[in-house]
């Protein structure tokens, strides 16, 4: 089957049409999308016959990455199923393109498996959860998210082992929670649903009765070392005093200090304190402030991710009172969204503020300093970046490590948080309509996520092949 939504183009705000519906009526539409598509027909999935090689659609993205670094991504992404999974959303991308959707779209995270959900801190102070990778975001269908969810759910259940039933009660949880979320924000007022978020502590209480004594220790630990995963304790990880001023501390390739690149790239240096000075005019006035009262004094690059990996990411430190009053930002490569190539091009003409405006969409809350800029000159082109804190308490459960009851607790909480995401850009009344209360949808789903699991499977073997052939290099273990 082929898509049948019409594309969209550009992104939700002042251009977006205004709501000229009724709720009654936008419920109704809802429900006659199911004439057109029922919600069975997103059961299962068969690949076209002219589906693209998955090594080769890798690679093709790779393109323009730092050559040096891609052995280490397709490393990470050979270690299992889960692994290439999460650095595989090109493929996916191309596969979802070939199934049906309701037509209705939303801001789409483009990427939203397990892995890509966390905790990072609100400028509140509050510990939250919500998305955390906004990378391939763009208008598109909320199906899109939602299979690529079910999915990741399918296989990390596999590559921990559980058996059929506990991977499809996992899988389940994921899709009724986000029917659920979508049916609940539908009956919510506008404002209601824009202030909703997940704070932490209040979930903590909420599921920590579900979980055994070992796994609310193991719980307690992430959330407390989520809480030192800040500027000062990345100050502690990634810097050593020289002549009484931190410094970026070597361990390459991970961390490369621009220092020991400026013999292979003698502009870089300039070309990056160039970005800082573009990327200020991005914040609101009230930040730039604040980002005034800190100076750039070191800069290096940083491999992050699996799927990432070889795109160009740089962390930056700059000191405000003292040695001892750090801020560490990222700086990442925004390159063209995956989901381009089957719903249009992005609006934004710099990549970073299409990433930039997705994450402000879908998030309930938001990093202070998240800003975009381009930057020329940099290895012969020009670049989009998006710049962020690099830690601000942020932390993430480890999926690969997680037992059943926590693996369907943790894909709840995934389906809450993704229906609260679109709910916030899309039609959640038409959608929920659409969902319906039953588990039509939920069924359709479960069977959806084994068989694309399948696929994924055999996508990794050939990417292992092909490295064991020779035709892909791959670097082990960094």
């Amino acid at each position: 089957m082929t898509s049948t939504m019409a594309r969209p183009q550009g992104t939700f705000g002042s251009e977006r049409p205004p709501a000229v519906r009724t709720a009654r009526e936008r419920a109704a539409m809802g429900r006659a999308v199911r004439v057109r598509v029922p919600r069975s027909a997103h059961a299962g999935f068969t690949p076209a016959a002219d589906r693209p090689d998955p090594v080769t659609l890798l690679q093709d993205q790779a393109a323009d990455r730092v050559a040096d670094l891609l052995p280490i991504r397709y490393g990470r992404m050979a270690v299992s199923e889960f692994t290439f999974f999460r650095g595989a959303a090109a493929v996916m991308a191309a596969d979802l393109a070939t199934t049906p959707d309701s037509g209705l779209v939303v801001q789409a995270c483009g990427d939203a498996h397990l892995s890509n959900f966390g905790f990072f801190a609100s400028p509140e102070r509050q510990l939250v959860f919500d998305i955390n990778d906004f990378d391939e975001t763009l208008p598109g269908p909320w199906e899109w998210d939602v299979k690529r969810l079910a999915a990741s759910v399918e296989v990390a259940g596999r590559d921990r082992g559980l058996d059929d039933a506990d991977r499809r009660a996992a899988v389940r949880a994921a899709c009724s929670s986000y029917r659920e979320a979508m049916r609940g924000f539908a009956g919510a007022t506008n404002l209601e649903v824009w202030y909703a978020h997940a704070n932490v502590d209040a979930l903590r209480r909420q599921y920590l009765g579900h979980l055994k004594a070992s796994r609310r220790k193991m719980l307690d630990r992430s959330l407390d070392k989520a809480r030192t995963r800040d500027n000062t304790g990345a100050l502690a990880r990634f810097t050593a005093m020289v002549d009484g001023q931190p410094r970026f501390t070597a361990d390459p390739p991970l961390v490369v200090p621009v220092r020991d690149l400026l013999t292979e790239v003698p502009d870089i240096e300039a070309s990056l304190y160039a970005l800082l000075r573009q990327y200020r005019d991005t914040l609101p006035v009230e930040r730039r402030v604040l980002f005034d009262q800190y100076r750039a004094v070191d800069l290096a690059r940083k491999v992050v991710g699996v799927g990432s990996v070889g795109t160009r990411c740089w962390m930056v430190l700059l000191l405000g009172r003292d040695p001892q009053d750090p801020l560490f930002l990222q700086a990442k490569e925004a390159g063209t969204s995956v989901l381009e190539t089957h719903l249009g091009r992005a609006a934004e003409k710099n990549h970073g503020q299409r990433v930039v405006i997705g994450q402000r969409l879908m998030q309930a809350v938001g990093d202070i300093f998240l800003g975009w800029l381009r930057v020329s000159g940099i290895e012969g082109a020009d670049r989009d970046f998006y710049l962020r804190q690099l830690r601000d308490w942020k932390g993430s459960l480890e999926v690969e490590e997680m037992l059943p009851r926590g693996l369907r607790l943790y894909a709840e909480l995934c389906g809450w948080t993704l229906a609260r995401a679109h709910a916030r850009t899309g039609d959640r009344i038409a959608i929920a309509a659409y969902l319906g209360s039953g588990r039509s949808f939920d069924d359709a789903l479960v069977h959806f996520a084994e068989a694309y699991a399948d696929q994924n499977a055999r996508d990794h073997r050939a990417l292992v092949t092909a490295i064991t052939e020779g035709r892909v290099e791959a670097t082990a273990g960094v």
